[in-house]
């Protein structure tokens, strides 16, 4: 089952939560009807995975509801899809694939080894598909990142590595878009990092349930204006996503929502080619069972005349 978030007709109503369905998207609230009880039918993404179980199995009916009678659904040409989660809980980013540390560094770190190493994302800077993604004013390398990223659709807080499988509810295509000049000075400060990348990263399509992919063999792929630059598959990883949720779960509570990237595959992004995206790309990420994330990248911002300075630097 693949869960999106939508806009209907011209974009201006609020984010829907419904299921695609081939060319249609049932909406969850038109489907559903009333909940017994009379709770109210889940409105967002958040709210429907807050209900677990629950949630996934009033999802499923709704499906189940609009076959039957034709009915509760759109075209999806005449609805705009939105990042699955317009605004997660979280989010964190894993490097845990090392064919893509390696090309990017030169070396692997002993260390990467022994931790899940990670930054946290910024949930008010997520964009869906379709949009323009921003080109900072302090960044002339700009880069995309193919990934895939799990998603939670339960509490999880001490759990073993079986029970943290159970607590994801799906997976998507996660796109951090990456300033790398800037990343790399902050970084020489051991922090970070933050500017390279807190601006902007791409969600969705769908949040395809976990049980309908196979996320370890699915086909993955990134095409910038038409052309292949990236393919392969999410392949072995130092750590799974059960154990670094797990792993997270000891000393923090973990929440539906909560967004956790896996990493970027081997020679999926720019930099372990060195070759740089521009303004007015078309980049596309591409998931076997996830479907075809794409954004066009905007111009470079110019620099606002206000704050600190991050271009021209003095000694």
């Amino acid at each position: 089952m693949q869960l999106v978030s939508y806009r209907r007709g011209d974009g201006a109503d609020s984010p829907r939560v419904g299921i695609a369905d081939g060319d249609q998207i049932v909406d969850l609230v038109d489907a559903a009807g009333s909940r017994p009880g009379g709770y109210p039918v889940p409105g967002s993404m958040l709210e429907l995975l807050r209900l677990g179980d629950e949630g996934l199995d009033l999802a499923r009916k709704c499906l189940d509801r609009a076959r039957d009678t034709g009915g509760f659904s759109a075209p999806a040409s005449e609805v705009r899809l939105l990042a699955p989660l317009p605004r997660p809980n979280s989010m964190r980013d894993f490097m845990l694939v090392e064919e893509h540390v390696r090309n990017s560094f030169g070396s692997v770190p002993a260390e990467w080894y022994r931790l899940p190493i990670h930054w946290k994302g910024n949930p008010d800077t997520v964009i869906g598909p379709e949009d323009e993604v921003p080109w900072p004013h302090y960044t002339d390398k700009l880069d995309f990142e193919l990934e895939v990223a799990a998603v939670l659709g339960k509490r999880a807080f001490q759990v073993t590595p079986e029970q943290a499988l159970d607590c994801i509810v799906g997976y998507t295509i996660f796109n951090d878009w990456s300033a790398r000049d800037i990343q790399f000075r902050e970084m020489e400060v051991q922090l970070g990092p933050a500017l390279g990348k807190d601006f902007a990263t791409t969600l969705g399509p769908t949040l395809t349930t976990a049980d309908s992919i196979d996320i370890s063999t699915a086909r993955m792929s990134a095409r910038v204006n038409g052309e292949t630059w990236s393919e392969g598959t999410l392949g072995a990883m130092v750590f799974s996503f059960a154990e670094v949720i797990s792993t997270l779960s000891v000393d923090q509570p973990l929440q539906p929502g909560d967004v956790f990237g896996g990493g970027t595959i081997g020679r999926g992004c720019g930099l372990e080619m060195d070759r740089w995206i521009a303004p007015g790309d078309v980049v596309e990420l591409e998931v076997t069972g996830i479907g075809v994330l794409r954004n066009t990248v905007g111009q470079k911002r110019p620099a606002p005349g206000y704050g600190i300075d991050l271009v021209h630097t003095t000694a």
